[in-house]
């Protein structure tokens, strides 16, 4: 059974930094598309960045330049380095992963995702 689980959210003043963990269980890592995606208040759920089996990044263009995404295989945990934060990055933030294996290449859809954590929230204030 595929667990994940996110930590490391917080409340924190814009300009300010967090890291956000994904620890997961029961998935082969590294083998397949993982991500990070986020919902605000009132708003649709979206991707904010996801990597692919080769490392390759693709982040929304609203946190490109500010946010990193990167993996540590031996500890089988997705990171997300959010940096320069704004009030406009307030949301629960959510990993996901792909079920099977898969080559390069990872969009940031909701619908490619079949594994979902239960979410941290990050608060920005102003």
């Amino acid at each position: 059974q595929v667990q994940l689980v996110e930590s490391g959210g917080g409340s924190v003043q814009a300009g300010g930094s967090l890291r956000l963990s994904c620890a997961a269980s029961g998935y082969i890592f590294g083998r397949n598309c993982m991500g990070w995606f986020r919902q605000g208040p009132g708003k649709e759920r979206e991707g904010v960045a996801a990597m692919d089996v080769f490392g390759i990044t693709s982040y929304a263009d609203s946190v490109k330049d500010r946010f990193t995404i990167s993996r540590d295989s031996p500890k089988n945990t997705l990171l997300l380095e959010m940096n320069s934060l704004k009030p406009e990055d307030t949301a629960m933030y959510f990993c996901a992963a792909k079920p099977g294996f898969s080559g390069a290449g990872c969009r940031l859809l909701q619908s490619d995702y079949s594994y979902w954590g239960q979410g941290t929230q990050v608060t920005v204030s102003s």
